[in-house]
């Protein structure tokens, strides 16, 4: 067999990485310019300087997209970034063999498409930037790629040797050949992509069989079917913008202090996000061997919880195997385990394996998000906690490996991480309209799930209120996190800040949306929203936020949370004329009177001046009391848990949230649920002004036993 050749520096580097991370990832690194090149050919020089890629070269002439306009061999040929996955001659001739035919003239124009856009990546990926996992840009087909190294015996070295695979079947061949605009792979084999949907991959997973079947069962394999939206469109042409391109002047938008490139998705997409847990786990921990199996632990934990006389019908008697019935328990159970967005394992918490990481004093909180599931009015938990038992857990309670400052601690299921996922050959994770992993454990909306592992200070961050602002767009990304166009600074992952108004030369890119196309929005024309590319330096948590601008009213769904009461805050940034007034709103009902947004933190707090530590030292008492006079005035500081710059390490003296002037959290209100109605927050700009804007960047729905708690303080994390 073919074996994978790294050049010497290459391999080098994959070692320090490895060594580095500690865990295996992709990075969005296009990494042009940090490489030897040892030709100044583009990528189309390099093709056709080399008799071995004279059929994918044809190829590549015959394939021109949907609109018949494509010229690849131009666009190789010019200035930019890509990563092509070249197959050989001899890799083609064992392609058209396997089809049962005899050569490229009998490939179909559509055919050329599949094989030609599959095979490029409108960014450079080295061998070192990604070694185990998904690309995190799409192929030019719209197909999310993956990457797996393993250890093969050769032949001829008679040893062991690393092999690297894309999509798990198209063997590199040889790796890294540097050119002018990105990389060219040499590959053994074609690649393809499958074109399955999420539930159809599912249920092809021979581990899973239990699930698959309760999938099946419950009808909600027929609901991960949906994958394009076909209503979507918009009011004129102008407006129908590439997501990908950010070439609109119109669009660039003033942001306080910055201009954000603002674009539009030209396509919309569902995504979802499976948890499946393997049969033998089942079979271990809880005696499970079939899906009437399943539904008993299903009952088990859920009945404590859904005893309504609705449900105890709809699972008594004959109605307990009617398993499409919503109320049925073992239907609970699988929509608990579905999520109706793309998330990866790095993109599921703000943990994204780079730099954002180092912003958390992770020694006191763990990084966590939250989301809705399929299941209504249920909400799931996932945490990265650092230290021995790091890794993606959802409905995790605790600090690192311990109790946290109450005394809690719950383990969690434990997500599978990419490498250690174990399939069957040529089986992939991710599928065209959303990605599914293992888990150690089953997950639950039950009563501990409810009662303890939720009931801490929920902090959603606004990027992620909306499914739409965390599903595929047509570049292969999501807006959450969503590259910069940055040369040279943070391997393209965040943006400068501080940009002008050329939209040309802007790297400070956000997606826009539109009401009626963002899920638990709705707003008025003369609103305008976009998610905002990350920036380290911002005074935002995670480095973005959601830019809400206009004169603007805006009612968001608020994401479900168990019984009780809450109070509402929201996070933003003061001390920016442009920043307006605003009147909030739960459940249509006033709260309070409008507040301006644009004096800094010491005027809001009604004293001239914000909290110095140094000014009360180690006072734990003086400190509470400060809190809790500006508590009073309806105003919270920021949390100590996020230290806005960007740094290669943990700094846990640099300056935080919680002591920057104008990073301020407002109480807007409380509000009481049953845990099984929605509620909803409104947001109304009160000036006369296009041009004011909000700075969205997080809520929190904060339990009465936190913030109104006798024996328990509120950490300031």
């Amino acid at each position: 067999m073919k074996i994978l050749k790294f050049k010497f520096l290459a391999a080098v580097l994959f070692v320090i990485s490895a060594i580095q991370v500690g865990f295996v990832s992709c990075s969005d690194d296009p990494g042009v310019e940090n490489y030897y090149t040892a030709s100044k050919e583009y990528a189309a020089d390099f093709l056709r300087n080399r008799d071995q890629f004279s059929d994918y070269l044809t190829i590549l002439q015959r394939a021109t997209g949907e609109r018949g306009d494509l010229r690849l061999v131009d666009l190789l040929g010019t200035y930019g970034s890509y990563t092509v996955f070249a197959p050989t001659n001899d890799a083609i001739a064992k392609y058209l063999k396997g089809i049962g035919k005899n050569s490229i003239d009998e490939l179909s124009k559509e055919d050329c498409d599949t094989i030609a856009l599959n095979s490029i990546i409108e960014l450079a990926y080295f061998t070192t930037d990604c070694s185990d996992g998904q690309y995190s840009k799409s192929n030019m087909l719209e197909h999310v790629m993956s990457v797996q190294s393993k250890a093969e015996w050769s032949e001829a070295k008679q040893d062991s040797v690393l092999a690297m695979y894309i999509n798990r079947t198209a063997l590199i061949q040889h790796a890294d050949d540097s050119v002018s605009n990105g990389v060219v792979h040499t590959m053994a084999s074609v690649v393809n992509s499958s074109n399955n949907l999420v539930g159809t991959s599912l249920i092809e997973d021979s581990l899973c069989t239990y699930y698959a079947e309760a999938f099946q069962k419950t009808g909600w394999l027929d609901s991960l079917q949906n994958y394009v939206d076909d209503t979507y469109k918009w009011a004129t042409d102008q407006d129908r913008i590439d997501s990908c391109t950010w070439t609109n002047n119109k669009l660039c938008i003033h942001t306080a202090a910055e201009y954000d490139n603002v674009a539009y998705p030209e396509k919309r997409y569902f995504n979802y996000t499976v948890f499946m847990c393997p049969d033998t786990i089942l079979q271990q921990k809880y005696n499970i061997h079939g899906v009437d199996d399943l539904y008993n632990l299903a009952k088990e934990l859920y009945q404590p919880v859904y005893d309504d006389p609705e449900d105890i019908a709809a699972n008594e008697g004959n109605n307990a195997k009617i398993y499409t019935n919503p109320r049925n328990y073992l239907n609970r159970f699988i929509a608990y385990h579905i999520l109706n967005r793309w998330g990866e394992y790095y993109t599921l918490t703000y943990n994204d394996n780079f730099k954002l990481p180092y912003n958390f004093r992770r020694n006191k909180k763990d990084i966590a998000d939250w989301y809705e599931t399929m299941m209504p009015h249920s909400l799931m938990k996932f945490s990265f906690p650092s230290g021995s038992q790091a890794g993606l857990y959802i409905n995790r309670r605790g600090v690192q490996s311990r109790a946290d400052a109450r005394g809690m601690f719950v383990r969690g299921a434990k997500i599978t991480p990419p490498k250690q996922m174990i399939l069957k050959e040529g089986q992939q994770q991710t599928a065209v309209n959303g990605i599914y992993h293992h888990i150690d454990d089953v997950v639950a909306y039950d009563k501990q799930t409810q009662e303890v592992v939720m009931d801490e200070c929920i902090r959603f961050d606004c990027t992620t209120l909306s499914p739409d602002f965390m599903t595929k767009l047509t570049d292969g990304e999501t807006a959450r996190g969503h590259s910069a166009i940055n040369p040279g600074g943070d391997n393209n992952r965040y943006g400068k800040g501080g940009q002008g108004t050329n939209a040309l030369t802007n790297s400070d890119h956000g997606v826009g949306f539109k009401s009626g196309y963002t899920r638990n929005f709705t707003f008025k024309p003369t609103t305008h929203i976009h998610v905002r590319g990350r920036v380290l330096n911002y005074w935002s948590y995670e480095a973005d936020e959601l830019t809400v601008k206009g004169k603007y009213d805006v009612v968001i769904k608020l994401p479900p949370v168990p019984a009780g009461t809450y109070e509402i805050r929201m996070m933003t940034c003061t001390g920016f004329e442009s920043r307006g007034i605003v009147q909030a709103y739960i459940d249509d009902i006033p709260q309070g009177i409008p507040f301006d947004m644009r004096p800094g933190g010491g005027t809001l707090f009604g004293n001239g001046e914000k909290l110095d530590q140094n000014k009360f030292g180690n006072d734990e008492e003086a400190i509470a009391a400060w809190d809790k006079s500006i508590h009073n005035l309806g105003w919270m500081q920021g949390p100590k848990f996020y230290m806005p710059g960007n740094r290669s390490s943990s700094d846990y003296t640099a300056a935080s949230m919680r002591d920057l002037p104008n990073t301020i959290r407002k109480v807007l209100g409380t509000f009481t649920t049953t845990g099984k109605e929605d509620h909803y927050l409104r947001m109304q700009q009160k000036m006369d002004s296009e041009d004011n804007e909000m700075n969205f960047d997080f809520i929190e729905l904060c339990p009465s036993s936190v913030y109104n708690n006798e024996y328990f303080a509120e950490e300031p994390w």
